[in-house]
């Protein structure tokens, strides 16, 4: 049978095996989305059908009371987050024995997945999913959640703009004695300074990894390198970021995002008003068609049908199951169904940054400087800050 997804899909479900259940706390599960280290992402559905994301977290972690308990107070503060840019968290088992959480279900790849298979993306775009993702960072941050764990493949991508998953749910493993057993919570490439020298993590520390992840998603390149994780943390805290490979309009902006002390970056606010300032946005900073490039929009497209005909087929499964005559008893499970898995323009004008706050100059070749920069001490001298909301 000829294949309903769109040419270039990439598989987006992979079937259960027999290891995995079929059921999690009255949801029934149809597919594997992904694994991480905190755990197994499944496709389920609602008694009425619509598709949820349920994570079911590590069994030696389910087995750590200190986990448990702050797996449940981050799963409470979580519930509190309703940013249009955020997966809602819709449910949970915080007392099962092995515990999950149930968050809406986006239909479409993550960041890592849409830059591994289509390649950086273009300025409007990035500059785009910069402000939607700052958008969900105010919602994370008001709720007094901080999501220490942001990264591409973190950050989905629907028709209408990006959504985080996961916000503050790492806090309930880095609490645990578990992480000193080889498990990092966080991810080196994208983790900013204070969070690599173990220090406290504030809202600044998510912009920081906004800023990285904003350099991978328009360069295609992480902006402190590949190789060890000792070696990228090292270059986090002590060498300035690579942004090379970063459009030369967007440079001034991603280097704002990851200036090595927290107090030097954006507010979520900030840098939404940045985005709408830019001259690659446009009088129309909005989330409508074109917004994305074609190709990504078809994967998007794909693995939308892709569901929905996943639940048709367990529908009608369940459906003609029903009425077929048969012995007494339990019945055997149905077979799972396959889930295919959906298989630079011209630089202009740097950009002016609507604050006279100085963020660090941007390493590499050809880097656009900030404009209103000046020179900082060779000392180290303390550079003027305008008065600041304080953060959470």
């Amino acid at each position: 049978m000829p294949s309903t997804q769109p040419a270039g899909a990439q598989q987006a479900h992979a079937p259960l095996s027999l290891d995995d259940p079929r059921e999690i706390g009255g949801y029934r599960v149809h597919a594997r989305l992904g694994s991480g280290g905190m755990g197994v992402v499944y496709l389920a559905s609602t008694p009425g059908g619509r598709p949820i994301a349920v994570k079911v977290v590590r069994e030696d972690f389910a087995a750590d009371p200190e986990f448990r308990r702050r797996f449940a107070q981050e799963v409470a503060s979580a519930r509190l987050i309703h940013g249009l840019f955020t997966a809602q968290v819709v449910d949970h088992g915080v007392d099962d024995a092995v515990p999950w959480l149930a968050t809406a279900y986006v239909p479409g790849p993550s960041l890592q997945q849409v830059v591994e298979r289509h390649g950086p993306l273009p300025a409007r775009t990035v500059l785009l999913l910069v402000a939607g993702t700052a958008e969900a960072l105010q919602a994370v941050h008001a709720a007094g959640v901080v999501h220490r764990d942001l990264k591409p493949a973190n950050v989905l991508v629907a028709e209408d703009g990006p959504r985080v998953i996961d916000f503050g749910i790492a806090r309930a493993a880095d609490a645990t004695g578990l992480t000193g057993t080889g498990l990092r919570i966080g991810t080196a490439a994208y983790m900013a300074p204070e969070q690599a020298l173990g220090l406290p993590v504030t809202s600044a520390t998510d912009v920081f990894a906004l800023g990285a992840l904003a350099a991978y998603v328009a360069g295609g390149v992480l902006p402190f390198g590949t190789g060890p994780e000792s070696a990228a943390l090292y270059r986090v805290v002590h060498e300035p970021a690579d942004l090379s490979h970063v459009p030369g309009e967007l440079r001034a902006l991603v280097g704002w995002c990851l200036a090595k002390r927290p107090e030097d970056r954006p507010t979520p606010a900030e840098l939404i008003a940045a985005v709408h300032a830019h001259p690659a946005v446009g009088p129309s900073p909005e989330f409508a068609e074109g917004w994305l490039p074609g190709a990504v929009r078809q994967e998007i497209a794909g693995r939308g049908a892709g569901t929905a005909a996943s639940h048709a087929s367990h529908a009608s499964h369940a459906s003609h199951a029903s009425q077929a005559p048969g012995p007494s008893g339990p019945s055997p499970s149905p077979a799972q169904p396959s889930y295919e898995q959906p298989t630079r323009a011209a630089t202009p004008a740097p950009v002016r940054l609507p604050t006279p706050r100085v963020p660090e100059a941007p390493a590499g070749p050809g880097a656009a400087p900030v404009p209103g920069a000046s020179a900082v001490p060779s000392d180290g001298g303390a550079r003027a800050t305008p008065p600041r909301t304080p953060r959470r």
